[in-house]
């Protein structure tokens, strides 16, 4: 069964989505629509598919499988509901939507319409995370204990890259690549307990024209299982970005900049050649994580077939598997549940930023006040 498939949006991530559903062959890319109606023929002509202004008119116009949502977020939750409500399954791009009381709204419309929703978490799907997260599942390093996250080398809030209107926010642009590095911890260790288990914490690093409240940020949470979870995500010039993974068996390192994952599970305190194969372990995971990447780019450059572009693109990887689970009637790749935890971590940072000076965490409450 090919989808036929149109994108909402025709912003910077629409590319993204436009190019990856022209290439899966599992989807027919057949529309695209945006209110400002010179961008939405010029993508069209680009890809050869038919030209909307007008959501609703799209919908009338057209019979479709799937829609994919890259709109502002202000519009996500009413432009999925009309998805829903005519039985269209919807891939909304993150943040699902404005607030934590919008998600919880999405998530009783597609139970109440059995629909199949799904949130862009493409960051969960790149090669080092899809290897870690096979490695945890097949036991590698025991039972999970802890999650901790290092994310530094954030965009700056005053950079200028997906428009003005991020500097509304009060972190800026900052805070609008936050839920990456946050659904990567939800994803790997488990979701919070509840709301009241987050906390989180923010401080300024710099001075900012625009008056930006926060440009660093800690957050932590404990899962039901009493898995330990926590990120620290900097704004800064040099990217270093490490995801450690622990176990009762010992520890997965993921290096997201490189794309490797190193496995730990010796003793390396048991004698000195035990602390030197530590270096040697650190030093083999990264080679083998440069030599997995280097074969998989040269076989994209040789035959630039679908499964190569969707195995180094995290978009398309996505795409594919959320094609599947519509095709099989299976959970989607990314509940909306991930997207509404991932703005209650949100809504925390933000509650912290705007209540406590100090940078205590301040409770989360379920209506996302």
């Amino acid at each position: 069964m090919t989808l036929e498939t149109a994108v909402v949006g025709g912003g910077v991530v629409s590319d993204y989505h436009l190019s990856g559903l022209e290439q899966c062959p599992d989807t027919n890319l057949v529309a695209i629509c945006d209110l400002d109606e010179s961008r939405a023929r010029e993508k069209a002509t680009e890809y050869d598919i038919n030209a909307y202004a007008d959501f609703e008119g799209m919908l009338a116009r057209e019979s479709l499988d799937w829609i994919h949502l890259c709109t502002p977020v202000g519009t996500h939750l009413e432009l999925a509901r009309m998805a829903i409500e005519d039985g269209i399954p919807v891939l909304i791009e993150k943040p699902v939507t404005e607030s934590v009381a919008e998600a919880e709204e999405l998530e009783r419309l597609a139970e109440e319409y059995d629909a199949t929703v799904s949130v862009v978490h493409n960051h969960n799907f790149s090669p080092a995370m899809r290897k870690a997260r096979r490695l945890i599942e097949d036991g590698a390093i025991g039972e999970l204990r802890s999650v901790d996250l290092l994310y530094a080398g954030e965009t700056y809030p005053d950079d200028v890259r997906r428009g003005a209107w991020a500097f509304e926010l009060p972190g800026g642009e900052f805070e609008e690549g936050l839920p990456h590095p946050i659904y990567m911890v939800l994803n790997l260790g488990g979701y919070p307990s509840s709301p009241d288990a987050i906390q989180a914490s923010t401080s300024l690093a710099d001075e900012y024209a625009q008056g930006f409240e926060y440009d660093s940020v800690q957050f932590q949470y404990t899962t039901d299982d009493g898995v330990l979870c926590s990120g620290t995500v900097l704004a800064s010039d040099v990217p270093h970005k490490v995801i450690q993974v622990h176990g009762d068996d010992g520890s997965i390192e993921i290096d997201v900049v490189s794309q490797s994952v190193t496995v730990l599970d010796r003793d390396y305190q048991a004698s000195p050649k035990a602390r030197a194969l530590a270096n040697v372990d650190h030093v083999l995971g990264r080679l083998r994580g440069t030599a997995e990447n280097l074969v998989a780019v040269a076989r994209r450059s040789i035959d630039d077939d679908w499964d190569s572009v969707r195995n180094l693109d995290s978009h398309s990887y996505q795409f594919g598997e959320e094609v599947r689970a519509i095709q099989r009637g299976e959970p989607t790749a990314v509940p909306v549940a991930e997207g509404t935890w991932t703005l209650r971590v949100m809504e925390t940072i933000r509650a912290t930023t705007a209540d406590d000076a100090e940078g205590q965490a301040v409770p989360l409450s379920t209506d996302g006040t």
